[in-house]
């Protein structure tokens, strides 16, 4: 996008708009005006507010125009296009609300990744044209299809944005510095650069250059002189893929050169027709083809075209003949006059000699100028200096870390050298980066794979007990998983011994708290199994543990203890009155034992008295007396 003249817009961060869009930042500049984020207040609601130019926005004839094709994207609806939800005019701010597509522009993901994977390049097409041939359908022609305004979502979903509004930059007629050719010359159609118009075969147009960039990375008419740009439309040939990416499938070219056709009528009809093909090749293509990416390679060396009859200039051979006898002498004068004669000519011969050598060597075909230092110039600007300057040139690309990606690094051979010859420019791919993988999980050999795939080496090893990591796998990494890193840089990783190892305590005897927290001190949980009587450990202290005291266990084990309820203990009931016989059995049948002294020789056999009195706590075992008369 060209960046607006003014940078007043900026004042309006932090304005409401219409009494209704709260505007919290901004977001681009276009040539029709500035991208805002804004808060719909009235939905509660983020939306992209885009405010048109103060100079366009003076344009009565611009305004009524704009407002009727605004009405005729918000038409559209359809899942691929970026919905218009209002527009207005507040004061001198003409504005139009549009759906808020967090994410990146195509336009980013070529300066990242290009040239894409064939399968990735097709999945974006593919819902750009699905979005073109709704408008088409609709009756809408976009006019303005670019990376720029292809929008992808954080979730992936392709959106197409500005439906209906190129038409509607100005009232007055586009010329070569206006500021829709610069923003878009190197989409513009043949019949839209000659003569204006505009159909759904235009949108096919740059659908096909679309997809060009997508495969090579490089726009198919690159430059930065508009009118050049738009003359090779007209005039230039359309480059395939496969010129200059390896690995491009013949059926892609044909794509290509098919929508990319000088005569509209020899294009598919529409966006659909179009559509359709693109998803019958994806299809067709094996997987192995979808999935390779374009490797870039110099152009293809073309033969210069054959020049116009008489365009070759020639220096003649000198013509010889035979030498017949020699005539008479003539008088001394004339003889002079003719030997000054012949040195003319000869001095003549020789200056013309000279001059075609001097021409030859310096102007001509096999003179040497100077090549144009184009180190740090885009790679546009740096192939016009160089064409201009009488050269043809090639392209390699080559990462840097001190040049911006599409920037000139060196040119080869640098200098002078003979006009016409190739000058091989070296330009920027950017940063050399490489993502660090997630190596979490992995064992140590697993993760150095990883590493080494993505260009990268391990580094310093840090072994570290673990209570959730298996042993032999890695806690974490530095740099961490996603890190922008250099090649060959070092990723230093811990890795997981397991638990830690710790010695049981001894917490027989202790109370049920004292127990617990020597284990836990000890990092160890705690278990419990049923707990059981005893007359030796006081009831609630642990009578026993398992594993024991002095045995090797790991951080986080468990120690089941049983715990005490101490010792066993039967209530005593009333048996006096009873028989003995009676009176033995239900004591027997709790536990406890009997001894009965008779008295009167026990003639009533009845229990007088007892030991224990009723309803105390007796020990199971413990022997009760009864008095029997």
């Amino acid at each position: 996008m060209t960046t607006a003249p003014p940078n007043a817009a900026f004042s309006l961060v932090g304005r409401v708009v219409d009494g209704r869009y709260r505007v919290i930042a901004h977001l681009a500049d276009g040539g029709m005006g500035s991208v805002f984020v804004a808060v719909d207040e009235r939905l509660d609601r983020e939306v992209a507010l885009k405010i048109m130019r103060p100079d366009l926005a003076r344009d009565a004839a611009f305004v009524a125009r704009f407002r009727r094709e605004a009405r005729n994207a918000a038409r559209l609806s359809h899942p691929g296009v970026v919905a218009v939800t209002d527009q207005g005019q507040d004061g001198p701010y003409v504005f139009i609300a549009m759906e808020l597509v967090r994410g990146r522009t195509l336009r980013d993901v070529l300066r990242a990744d290009a040239p894409l994977q064939i399968d990735r390049a097709l999945g974006i097409l593919e819902p750009v044209l699905a979005a073109l041939a709704a408008a088409h359908a609709a009756g809408i022609v976009h006019r303005d299809v670019k990376p720029e305004n292809v929008l992808i979502a954080a979730d992936g979903t392709v959106k197409v944005a500005d439906f209906g509004l190129a038409r509607a930059v100005s009232t007055q007629t586009l010329t070569a510095d206006s500021d829709m050719l610069l923003g878009t010359a190197a989409y513009l159609a043949p019949e839209q650069v000659e003569f204006g118009t505009a159909s759904e075969q235009t949108d096919v147009y740059a659908a096909g250059l679309l997809l060009f960039e997508m495969l090579t990375g490089r726009k198919a008419f690159p430059g930065d002189v508009p009118i050049q740009v738009a003359y090779q439309h007209v005039h230039g040939r359309l480059p395939l893929p496969s010129e200059h990416a390896e690995g491009v499938p013949a059926a892609l070219d044909d794509l290509v050169e098919w929508a990319g056709a000088k005569d509209p009528t020899e294009r598919p009809a529409d966006a659909d027709e179009l559509l359709r093909t693109v998803r019958d090749v994806r299809r067709a293509l094996p997987a192995a083809a979808l999935s390779a990416t374009p490797v870039v390679h110099e152009p293809l060396a073309r033969p210069a075209p054959p020049r116009p009859d008489g365009a070759t200039d020639r220096l003649q051979a000198a013509s010889t003949r035979t030498i017949g006898p020699r005539p008479p002498d003539r008088p001394a004068s004339t003889r002079r006059s003719g030997a000054r004669r012949w040195w003319i000519t000869a001095l003549l011969v020789l200056a013309l000699i000279g001059g075609a050598a001097g021409w030859t060597f310096t102007a001509g075909p096999l003179g040497t100028v100077a090549i144009p230092e184009v180190a740090g110039n885009t790679q546009g600007a740096a192939v016009s200096k160089v064409v201009d300057a009488g050269f043809t040139t090639t392209i390699r690309q080559e990462f840097s870390e001190t040049v911006p990606a599409g920037s000139v690094v060196s040119t080869s051979p640098s200098g002078s050298t003979r006009r016409g010859s190739a000058i091989t420019l070296t330009v920027s791919k950017g940063k050399e980066r490489f993502s660090v993988p997630t190596l979490n999980g992995l064992t140590q050999d697993k993760a150095t794979a990883a590493a080494a795939a993505q260009n990268l080496k391990i580094g310093t090893i840090t072994q570290q007990y673990d209570d959730s990591v298996p042993t032999g796998q890695v806690i974490s990494s530095s740099p961490g998983a996603g890190a922008s890193v250099k090649r060959d840089s070092t990723v230093d990783l811990v890795v997981s011994q397991g638990p830690q190892p710790v010695g049981v305590p001894n917490v027989t005897g202790q109370p049920q708290n004292a127990a617990e927290k020597s284990l836990a001190d000890a990092g160890l949980k705690v278990a419990y199994g049923a707990a059981q009587n005893s007359d030796t450990v006081a009831s609630g202290s642990v009578i026993s543990q398992d594993p024991p005291d002095g045995q090797q266990a790991h951080h986080g084990d468990t120690v089941t203890l049983v715990l005490s309820k101490g010792p066993n203990v039967v209530t005593m009931p009333d048996v006096t009155g009873k028989d003995t016989a009676t009176a033995t059995q239900m004591l027997q049948n709790l536990g406890l034992k009997v001894t009965v002294d008779r008295y009167f020789g026990g003639i009533f056999d009845t229990v007088r008295s007892q030991s224990e009195d009723v309803g105390s706590k007796v020990k199971v075992g413990t022997t009760i007396r009864l008095a029997v008369v």
